[in-house]
């Protein structure tokens, strides 16, 4: 059921176009399905997602991670905290460089994330049931050309 204003406008008939309100709206559905999923493996969305670039090639240090994800320093410092003391990644001395650290996944953190993968890919079909899966293909094909495409100057 629609919410409505004090005028007894439903909001979306307000905002239902916007793409804004459409996408935070998507977002917070869609966290309702991932949390739940993700919620037996102690990981939210976030870790989960420093868990897969972590698991994605050479070892990383935290800058590099940070890079990758789109997030500060410090932020990826907690997480990175966060995930330490759960016993999913380990910082370590590069062997290339001795002056870098890097964080990789223990062979825990390697289990976790495989399995909570799965169990996010669960939540993500069952989001996106309702469209189809022709639909839901063009519109995660969709997200990726506009996070993709650079912004004009």
């Amino acid at each position: 059921m629609a919410e409505a204003d004090d005028d007894g406008t439903a909001v979306e008939e307000l905002l239902g176009a916007r793409l804004g309100y459409l996408l935070k709206h998507a977002q917070l559905r869609l966290n309702g399905h991932a949390g739940p999923a993700l919620a037996p493996f102690g990981l939210d969305a976030r870790e989960l997602a420093v868990l897969a670039v972590l698991a994605a090639g050479r070892p990383l240090s935290q800058l590099e991670a940070a890079r990758r994800l789109g997030v500060d320093r410090t932020t990826m410092v907690a997480l990175v905290d966060t995930l330490e003391g759960k016993g999913l990644v380990e910082r370590r001395r590069s062997e290339q460089d001795r002056r870098r650290n890097v964080v990789e996944l223990t062979e825990r953190g390697r289990r976790v994330r495989a399995d909570a993968e799965n169990a996010r890919e669960a939540a993500e079909r069952e989001f996106l049931a309702p469209l189809g899966e022709k639909d839901a293909t063009r519109l995660v094909k969709a997200l990726q050309v506009l996070i993709r495409t650079p912004d004009e100057p």
